[in-house]
C-alpha cells in the first residue's frame, strides 16, 4: 500500500524556520520516501506504508521535542490496485 502524508508544524515563524519545522523536514527528506515537497506552510511526501508511517512517527516525536505545539497531518491511501484515492487518519 502506498500512502501520501501532508503535514505542518506550529507555531509558525515567517522570518525564520523554527527548530521543530527544520527537524520535521529533515526526517521526511532523510526517509526513504518519494515525491517529497517541503514548503513554508505545508509539506507532502509519498511512499510505501511502512516507510511513511515510520517517518510520521519520528517526525511527531522529534518535532514535539523541538518545540512544536501543534502538528497537523493527513494521511491518504494512494495507488492501491482496484481502489481510488481514499483516506485514513
Amino acid at each position: 500500500m502506498r500512502l501520501r502524508v501532508e503535514f505542518t508544524t506550529e507555531p509558525f515563524d515567517l522570518d525564520e524556520a523554527p527548530a521543530h519545522a527544520v527537524v520535521a523536514r529533515e526526517i521526511v527528506t532523510g526517509a526513504e520516501l518519494d515525491a517529497v515537497d517541503v514548503g513554508p506552510f505545508g509539506n507532502t511526501a509519498e511512499g510505501e506504508a511502512d516507510q511513511v508511517l515510520g517517518a510520521v512517527t519520528a517526525l511527531l516525536r522529534e518535532s514535539l521535542r523541538a518545540g512544536a505545539t501543534r502538528v497537523s497531518l493527513q494521511v491518504n491511501v494512494i495507488g492501491d490496485a482496484g481502489q481510488g484515492e481514499g483516506g485514513t487518519s
